[in-house]
């Protein structure tokens, strides 16, 4: 494919296969992003033949979907690439064309006789350039128009003319004829696509990169079974469950969890975090992240599409294969393009020689001009190949776009609003105060809690666990449930135990009357607070206790906020936008943790005592509003509100992330970093003002060329030239995303909060708090 009109032309001969509800096709990568399904009654492979069918009839040539590592090294002929070959040989036969137009510079007449012209230019015209003969007659019966037809129709005319010319001239008279111009507007505009190929080829090193992160082969440890040795298999055969050993400076082969062994592991094309992070026994490792000098032992527990780096890989294609809405405008354009600039050149022919009386010859080679300059190749480059270097190079630090309508909706966001937990903080709370009732001891109101908590993987619950030796909990609780947003409730021996929030607390009944003094010290202090009530039971039957429960004892949490995060937010609001931070935690306690980072609750930053099921309505007010809402979240329970904003941002983690989050986002942040926030927007707002630049410098020199050509100010050589820089020139421009790089700054030390407790041993006396 060559321009805008071939990517419309394929677009509709596939939308017209029965089963074919949309289809997208990119002319930077000429590939073609189908989504439908199998009409009933026939198999996918018929199917399949079908689509294949529809493009070839179109005028094109299918080919599979092949490694992008394929072809990444073009084959060469005698040292030089293949795909050069046919540039040079036009080169070759051109410059003795060219030599007369130098000569005129200096006086001199180096005219090669009209037989030696017509022997140079011929096999130009019809062998090196058969290709814009083929699709041509293809656009032709499919009742369009392309590039190709353009160049054919006005390179054509020129080599007819000339001919003609020579014919009808008089035996050993010298008559000026136009070879030279049909030869070398071939010879540019093959020049021009095979530079434009180097550029494209170029827009796609992210995706080819990330592909070379797969390492071949695995070292499959012996199972005792079906294996004895160790052996090396193919990284396809991997199934989950196998486990496999990684070498010092080996490319880990597969997902998986650590079973022995300690390293560190570079991670850096996959979250473009530069510095090699510990992993160990228990610790999950992504494949394609390089080992450093541990040998390490890997249980598999993903493979194949399942695998992060191939859902990775489909992300980044996705994303590129995917049309920006702007593209719409120019699909438009392109459908009435060809057929109007071929009106333009008969009427500028007709113009010149039947209105301004000049020769026929000078009257043809003018609309061969308009012809020839009018080529839409940068139309059809514009957009897709910078989406390909912005998507591309975000993938490189980090970023996952998911597709290109996310990147046009960030350029328009005015608020972030952020899940604090595991967002902007570090998401690990510690447990660093307990205070009892009168005549509960410490150890007694941990041991019930933490039995209430054995089985949860809940932040608070772990954080409950890690205060108490193993030995030290009771029998895990009975009847065990959790109530979203509140907390947890089960039974332990006689007693009813509830654990959760002041509200939820307020309507089991629970009396707060003398905890209003321990409550203000620990709101002040920004921690989160839960209470532990117990409600006797005498009947184990009995399913409604005629007393409501009695507190306790009040549990502090302390989270600390993320490194750097204090600077992130800075960079957001110094680029204008506005913050809210979104807490389930109780208004004073949230207000403290947010000034911690620097957010100003005074100015309405700050939304506390928010549910995980609200979050959404409170992402709809502020779209009420009239504001554009870029959402960043981590959890399952952030799912709702990503999918609600207008760009979601996921944040993934190293230890994992939720799947969830990611698919309703827009947006993935393969780092926990609250600056990637500001990195994505960054980002965005360039590959748009590429794309604009791009359909803007293709627009001109349509627009403008078009005229000047018509007006007889440019000859079809020159005209020629500007057509093939006019594509190598939007490519070029957007092959300048690949320099950038995040503004990330330096990152201070994190927070260091408050004094995680260590829990009293049973029967000690020790006191907690």
């Amino acid at each position: 494919m060559t321009c805008a009109s071939c990517v419309a032309r394929v677009e509709r001969a596939l939308r017209k296969v029965p089963g074919v509800q949309d289809a997208a096709v990119n002319l930077a990568t000429e590939s073609a992003r189908v989504v439908g399904h199998v009409p009933a009654g026939e198999d996918a492979a018929a199917w399949r033949a079908q689509l294949q069918r529809a493009v070839r009839d179109a005028g094109y040539e299918p080919r599979a979907a092949a490694d992008p590592q394929a072809g990444a090294e073009a084959t060469r002929l005698w040292g030089v690439p293949r795909d050069l070959w046919p540039v040079l040989v036009a080169v070759l036969l051109t410059l003795p064309l060219a030599g007369p137009m130098v000569g005129d510079l200096w006086g001199q007449h180096w005219m090669l006789p009209a037989a030696w012209q017509f022997v140079l230019a011929t096999p130009i015209q019809f062998i090196l350039g058969g290709r814009f003969y083929r699709a041509a007659w293809h656009a032709l019966k499919a009742g369009t128009g392309n590039m190709e037809l353009l160049v054919a129709i006005g390179t054509s005319a020129a080599w007819g003319m000339s001919t003609w010319l020579w014919w009808r001239a008089e035996p050993g008279a010298m008559v000026h004829l136009y070879y030279e111009a049909s030869a070398m507007v071939i010879t540019l505009v093959l020049l021009g696509k095979w530079l434009e190929a180097r550029a494209k080829h170029q827009t796609t090193e992210a995706i080819r990169a990330l592909h070379a992160l797969r390492p071949e082969l695995a070292h499959l440890l012996p199972d005792g079974v079906r294996r004895e040795v160790l052996q090396d298999v193919p990284v396809a055969e991997l199934l989950p469950g196998d486990r496999v050993l990684v070498k010092p400076g080996e490319r880990i082969p597969a997902d998986g969890e650590i079973v022995n062994g300690m390293t560190q592991v570079d991670e850096s094309m996959l979250t473009g975090e530069p510095l090699p992070v510990a992993r160990g026994v228990g610790d999950r490792v992504t494949g394609g992240s390089l080992n450093g000098d541990g040998a390490i032992e890997v249980r598999v527990t993903a493979v194949g599409a399942q695998s992060v780096l191939q859902r990775i890989i489909a992300m980044v294609e996705d994303a590129q294969a995917v049309k920006a809405p702007v593209q719409r405008l120019v699909d438009r354009v392109a459908a009435v393009f060809v057929p109007v600039v071929v009106l333009v050149a008969l009427l500028t022919f007709g113009l010149w020689w039947g209105w301004q009386r000049v020769p026929l010859e000078e009257a043809v080679l003018h609309a061969v001009a308009v012809l020839v300059i009018a080529c839409p190749c940068a139309l059809g480059l514009a957009t897709p190949a910078a989406i390909m270097a912005g998507t591309g190079v975000a993938a490189r630090q980090g970023i996952l776009i998911k597709d290109a309508e996310a990147l046009e909706r960030a350029t328009r966001v005015d608020t972030v609003a952020f899940d604090k937990t595991g967002t902007l903080t570090l998401g690990q709370p510690r447990l660093v105060a307990v205070e009892c009732a009168p005549g509960i001891a410490p150890e007694q109101a941990l041991q019930m809690a933490a039995a209430l908590q054995r089985a949860s993987e809940h932040p608070l619950a772990r954080a409950v666990l890690q205060a108490m030796p193993a030995h030290a909990i009771a029998s895990p609780a009975d009847d065990v449930r959790a109530v979203p947003g509140h907390g947890t409730a089960g039974r332990v021996g006689t007693h009813q135990v509830f654990l959760g929030s002041l509200p939820w607390m307020r309507q089991l009944g629970v009396s707060l009357d003398g905890w209003e003094a321990a409550l203000q010290r620990f709101q002040a202090q920004g921690v989160t607070v839960s209470m532990l009530a117990l409600q006797p039971v005498d009947d184990p039957a009995e399913t409604t206790p005629a007393l409501p429960p009695a507190p306790w004892a009040l549990l502090a949490f302390a989270d600390a906020p993320k490194p750097g995060v204090e600077r992130a937010l800075a960079e957001l609001r110094t680029r204008g936008l506005r913050l809210v931070m979104i807490s389930g935690d109780n208004r004073a306690a949230a207000e403290a943790m947010a000034r911690r980072m620097g957010l100003r609750p005074e100015a309405g930053e700050v939304l506390a005592e928010v549910l995980p099921g609200d979050k959404a309505r409170h992402i709809d007010r502020l779209k009420a509003g009239g504001h554009v809402v870029a959402m960043v979240g981590d959890g399952v329970n952030d799912a709702p509100a990503l999918a609600r904003a207008d760009v979601g941002m996921a944040m993934s983690h190293a230890q994992g992330g939720s799947d969830v989050a990611m698919h309703a986002a827009g947006i993935t942040l393969m780092r926990g970093d609250p600056a990637l926030v500001a990195a994505a927007l960054d980002i965005a707002r360039r590959t748009v003002g590429k794309i604009r630049q791009n359909l803007f410098w293709a627009f001109l020199y349509n627009t403008a060329g078009i005229p000047l050509a018509a007006l007889g100010y440019l000859s079809p050589v020159v005209a020629g030239a500007a057509m093939a820089l006019s594509s190598v020139s939007v490519v070029t421009n957007a092959l300048l995303l690949r320099r950038w790089r995040p503004t990330l700054g330096d990152r201070p030390p994190s927070d260091p909060g408050l004094t995680p407790i260590k829990a009293p041993r049973p029967g000690s006396g020790e006191a907690a708090g």
